[in-house]
């Protein structure tokens, strides 16, 4: 698996490519959550080239949402291809995440 990481402002920007299944998942998992607990974290996560995820990859997103809520902060998610969509959306979690089409839009969500 490949991560793409780029810094817009002051917020990380990290673009899994591939299913966040097994060890891919799980590498992807520990860098988010490394970012998340950071001071100042700001957090996107393009998700436009992840076709599909598992359960750990669910839980260790709703471990880095958590970790960023406990400052006042949310994990944002973009460009959520159809089958994460209906896998947040079927397991109630939707909500949990700030949600968008585009990255610029969840980054300027921070401003």
């Amino acid at each position: 698996m490949r991560i793409d990481r780029r810094r817009v402002g002051t917020v990380d920007v990290l673009a899994p490519v591939g299913a966040l299944i097994d060890q891919e998942g799980e590498s992807f998992v520990a860098e988010l959550i490394v970012r998340a607990r950071s001071a100042n974290a700001r957090v996107v996560v393009a998700m436009n080239d992840v076709p599909c995820m598992d359960s750990a990859a669910l839980e260790g997103l709703l471990t880095a949402a958590d970790a960023m809520s406990d400052r006042a902060a949310a994990l944002k998610l973009a460009g959520l291809t159809g089958t994460c969509r209906e896998i947040l959306e079927i397991t109630g979690l939707a909500g949990r995440f700030g949600l968008f089409r585009e990255v610029q839009d969840a980054v300027r969500s921070f401003l």
